[in-house]
């Protein structure tokens, strides 16, 4: 992915010439991959806001047609294509963005300038995991916890930026589903916990970042009156 990680390991740097900082440097170019992904972000948020504004009528579509799945179908693809709406245009962000998470680990795994580089506060090297642990409470409690119950405070802030993002997105209509998504920012905050702070820093701002976004379009997106 050299392709990918060159431009973000000559980003990084460049801004940490500028700010003097790595974490600072890892900010800023989250900025500017967020202005990258701009359009594409734009284009789904309007879907999702739609499908948002659109979920009272697909529970009354599930319930009307609920002992015909074909005729339910068929109602809720006039629906999407009435209101112009593309229910899987909410993954694109997400799929887009993969390749930038993968190759941000590898810069920050691989580079040898961002060993022992400082964030601020408990940060002191940003290419090892958060030391911190929500399990003492991140330190205010006079023990140690066992190193697979390590989840710091960063981890912590990205889980609830991904559980704060998820309420604005349209819930499943599924049952099963939705119990599934509710679970999930608590399953990546324990995976992502032991990558390195760095990364999850990246990703928490990106959260943040995605949310302003969200907020902004779903308050200018609107559905016409669905009879």
């Amino acid at each position: 992915m050299y392709f990918i990680t060159k431009p973000l390991f000559f980003g990084i740097d460049y801004f940490f010439r500028l700010l003097g900082n790595y974490g600072l440097a890892i900010i800023a170019i989250t900025f500017c991959i967020r202005l990258a992904f701009f359009p594409l972000a734009n284009f789904s948020f309007r879907s999702m806001a739609k499908m948002k504004a659109l979920q009272p009528e697909m529970v009354r579509l599930k319930e009307l047609h609920k002992d015909d799945k074909m005729k339910l179908q068929q109602e809720m693809m006039a629906l999407y294509k009435k209101e112009k709406v593309n229910p899987m245009s909410g993954c694109l962000p997400i799929l887009v963005q993969i390749p930038v998470f993968f190759a941000l680990y590898k810069v920050l795994f691989v580079t040898i300038e961002m060993r022992h580089m400082p964030f601020y506060g408990w940060i002191h090297d940003l290419s090892e995991r958060d030391p911190t642990s929500i399990f003492n409470l991140f330190g205010l409690l006079p023990y140690d916890v066992p190193s697979f119950l390590v989840i710091g405070a960063w981890p912590v802030a990205m889980g609830v930026s991904m559980w704060i993002q998820q309420k604005l997105n349209p819930a499943p209509t599924d049952a099963l589903q939705a119990k599934i998504f509710m679970f999930f920012p608590l399953f990546l905050t324990v995976i992502l916990a032991p990558f390195p702070s760095g990364l999850v820093i990246y990703w928490t701002v990106n959260n943040i970042l995605t949310m302003a976004q969200q907020l902004f379009i779903m308050k200018r997106t609107t559905v016409k009156t669905v009879t």
